[in-house]
């Protein structure tokens, strides 16, 4: 477990401002719900000025915390004002994050630059022309770049700690040493190729009902289940209910239905039906079938 900060604790286990606008004057959507930590923020603008602001998120204690902090920071300032928010005013505002949790303060300062961007009709900087380097959490150079700047990051590790890039496959780190070598004005010796991990997955091939069982069980254990762990929560797999057979040559009857019990710090969470809905069943029907749907049942 990290060492939280009290602050940070409240504001995991006490979001503020969980939920949606109808109809934001500035929404933004950063991360990769898939591979990562994930932030969609919906702010309402008056003359202005930032009168209220909601976010759903997906990730860590300090992931859910810098959301929230986010949202706090920016109620009642000037479009203007806020756009000046670093990352470090959402940290500072916690009292603090660990070192390796840095790029949770960043996603939230993306996001929020990113939707006033879009308010003031203006490209996003971070996204035009930025080549994705770490394919795994799909981070861009002009991002690397930018927090190498912004903090005079130093290292490939101190990189992974306030961006993610660099923290998967490690294929990129060449590049990553590059930019790096490139920022603070040193010869970068020759660049070896890097292998790249992982293609493009093609159409899903059918599944027997024992087949889909059994990756459902994989996904869970090897990809969801660490993300919730490392922050004190879990999740169960209950139950499985497999769609009817297609019968007379017509389709297969309904959804296949998998029923869940969040555990822990997670049971409680308020944000658990954003998890439970745009993460494990985003991720099931991506790697298991479409026609997943994913209920909670009792803890």
């Amino acid at each position: 477990m990290w060492d939280y900060s009290p602050k940070v604790k409240d504001h995991f286990l006490n979001p503020r401002n969980v939920g949606e606008i109808a109809k934001p004057d500035a929404v933004a959507e950063v991360g990769n719900i898939t591979c990562g930590d994930a932030l969609k923020l919906m702010l309402r603008i008056e003359k202005g000025r930032i009168v209220d602001a909601k976010f759903q998120t997906f990730g860590c204690a300090s992931a859910i915390a810098s959301a929230s902090a986010l949202t706090e920071l920016v109620k009642g300032l000037t479009v203007e004002q806020a756009m000046k928010l670093t990352n470090d005013d959402i940290a500072d505002f916690l009292d603090g994050l660990p070192e390796a949790k840095m790029h949770c303060s960043v996603m939230g300062m993306e996001a929020l630059q990113k939707a006033l961007a879009g308010y003031r009709g203006e490209k996003f900087e971070l996204e035009e022309e930025g080549r994705v380097v770490c394919r795994c959490f799909g981070v861009t150079d002009k991002l690397i770049e930018k927090v190498i700047r912004d903090h005079n990051l130093q290292t490939i590790d101190e990189v992974t700690h306030y961006s993610k890039a660099g923290g998967g496959c490690r294929g990129c780190h060449g590049e990553i040493q590059a930019i790096l070598d490139r920022v603070h004005g040193k010869v970068a010796a020759a660049s070896a190729s890097q292998p790249q991990v992982g293609a493009a997955l093609g159409k899903k091939r059918p599944m027997s009902n024992i087949e889909k069982l059994r990756r459902i069980q994989e996904v869970i254990e090897r990809e969801i289940r660490p993300a919730l762990r490392g922050d004190g929560g879990d999740i169960e797999l209950v139950d499985f209910d497999p769609a009817s057979p297609a019968t007379a040559g017509g389709p297969a009857g309904g959804p296949d239905k998998v029923y869940v019990a969040l555990r822990g710090t997670c049971s409680n969470c308020r944000v658990s039906q954003f998890t439970l809905k745009s993460v494990v069943e985003q991720k099931l029907r991506e790697q298991v079938a479409d026609s997943i749907e994913v209920e909670q049942v009792a803890s």
